[in-house]
């Protein structure tokens, strides 16, 4: 299939990886459809994609993904706290622990 790509914006992330946004049109059918592509910088700067996915312009697929998007990160944000809580009682219980024994040394 061949296609045009009428407009992109990318987002990097990591040492040389990319996420490509874009707006493209199939040249056979005229259809136009959106993507979302993730690839990695060449040690020359080269774009190479590994993935992607295209789905219609359509705004009720377009605001689901974004909604869906931010739920799956509010959430991780929420674990993340969850998970921070977690550690701080745990090393709270072995300073406790640490301090109990050198109680009993110094006895």
């Amino acid at each position: 299939m061949e296609y045009e790509t009428l407009t992109s914006e990318y987002v990097d992330y990591g040492r040389n990886k990319f996420i490509e946004i874009s707006k493209k049109k199939v040249v056979s059918e005229n259809a136009v459809f959106l993507n979302i592509s993730k690839g990695y910088y060449t040690p020359q700067g080269t774009k190479r994609y590994q993935r992607g996915i295209g789905f219609p312009p359509q705004d009720d697929i377009v605001e689901g993904l974004m909604a869906k998007l931010k739920s799956v990160m509010d959430s991780v944000t929420e674990a993340e706290k969850t998970q921070q809580v977690e550690r701080e009682q745990a090393q709270k219980k072995e300073a406790q622990a640490q301090a109990n024994v050198n109680e009993e040394l110094d006895d």
